[in-house]
């Protein structure tokens, strides 16, 4: 005898129910005022394959229909957002945030295993407000203080990702509804590109993620500040202060928390200032360096920090009555020895003058005359013979 769906609650207490979504600002959209459909049961999620509570809506104008595809139990375990499946702090791939955070993923994949894991996890979930995060993720206590994923993370939401997908028919050059089309009239991307292969499973799981294998990559090419080998230096030159924005006591109160600080010497130009903060040990000087690098920011300006190199023994050299100041990294160079002598040439010295052309007059410089009187003069260049090439003609004298 078959029972109604209303008597037969076993497959159905599982069920997700929601009045909310759970979405990054990106899929959100940047239209404060937009109208959600909401679909009770109306779609299995791509994770756990459980019926839930589906959310369809528009982010803004130009951009797609988007929906949700996993429910919010999954989302909540990832801290991943229910459309984009990327993470809700930062934006980014759950591989490029485990792999920063040292996090080991131990959740089931498939069978009886994930829905027994995901069902302990409801129950855990049931007894919290819903914002605390579940499993490793709760025992990191300082992950929003992690130096890779504050460079790898947006700073803004990126709302090209809502664009339209390309038409294909466009593509094959089909497309005959022009302007009216809903999607994009562009040309694709390579199609060989790795990018365009992704799975939301890898993206869950963070497993063989070409999104985050590409993030990874990048982080390894980002530029390193390399210690000095002399031990002795404590110093860190700090660029980019501007004129008058950046005083020594805005230094201090950044740099305290790495160490004791011995000196901090400011040099004002023009336009801009630096500054060159002395520590009392290496140990602290090698902190601020890992931890300022490319990662500091004073009253809204971005320092620039390298190691200060030790003033090594230069000399000062003048030209004229200007001053020039000597090149950086090299010592004194040695005086050059100059010879006395006019009359004779030392062997190899100086070399030969050039010889002096055939038919080529040297005149002798007399004193200046008018402007306006012939010049008597002989013949300077050989260009200036009237019979040079052959021809007949009265000679200047």
């Amino acid at each position: 005898m078959a029972m109604s769906k209303d008597s037969y609650q076993y497959n159905r207490k599982t069920f997700e129910d929601a009045e909310c979504p759970i979405l990054c600002s990106t899929c959100l959209g940047s239209n404060p005022y937009i109208r959600m459909q909401k679909d009770k049961f109306g779609a299995s999620c791509k994770i756990c394959e459980r019926p839930f509570t589906c959310f369809r809506w528009m982010p803004g104008k130009g951009a797609r229909y988007k929906r949700t595809e996993v429910c919010q139990t999954c989302a909540k375990l990832k801290n991943v957002c229910q459309t984009c499946l990327l993470d809700l702090e930062y934006g980014l791939p759950v591989q490029v945030r485990d792999h920063a955070l040292a996090i080991q993923d131990q959740m089931p994949r498939d069978g009886a295993n994930r829905d027994f894991f995901i069902q302990n996890a409801d129950r855990a979930l049931a007894n919290t407000d819903g914002t605390v995060p579940y499993g490793q993720l709760a025992e990191i206590k300082d992950a929003g203080s992690n130096e890779l994923l504050k460079k790898l993370a947006r700073s803004q939401p990126y709302y090209n990702r809502n664009l339209p997908h390309i038409c294909s028919f466009f593509v094959k050059g089909e497309c005959r509804r022009g302007e009216e089309c809903p999607y994009r009239h562009e040309k694709p991307s390579d199609p060989d590109d790795p990018l365009s292969q992704q799975n939301m499973k890898d993206r869950y799981y963070g497993h063989k993620d070409p999104v985050a294998e590409k993030l990874l990559t990048r982080a390894q090419a980002f530029p390193k500040l390399t210690p000095p080998t002399d031990e002795t230096v404590t110093t860190l030159y700090l660029g980019n202060l501007g004129r008058g924005v950046i005083e020594e006591g805005d230094i201090r109160n950044n740099f305290y928390q790495f160490g004791e600080i011995r000196t901090i010497h400011m040099v004002r130009g023009k336009d801009n200032a630096c500054a060159f903060i002395q520590f009392t040990t290496r140990e602290a000087a090698e902190r601020a360096a890992e931890k300022t690098f490319q990662n500091l920011n004073i009253n809204g300006r971005k320092i620039r920090v390298r190691w200060g190199t030790p003033k090594g023994e230069t000399t000062t050299y003048n030209h004229g009555n200007r001053p020039l100041d000597p090149v950086p990294n090299i010592g004194s160079l040695p005086v050059p020895e100059l010879r006395t002598g006019t009359s004779k040439r030392h062997g190899g010295d100086l070399p030969e003058p050039p010889p002096q052309p055939k038919h080529l007059i040297v005149p002798e410089v007399g004193p200046s005359t008018s402007m306006n009187s012939r010049s008597t003069n002989q013949i300077y260049y050989p260009s200036q013979d009237p019979q040079r090439l052959g021809a007949k003609g009265d000679v200047i004298e």
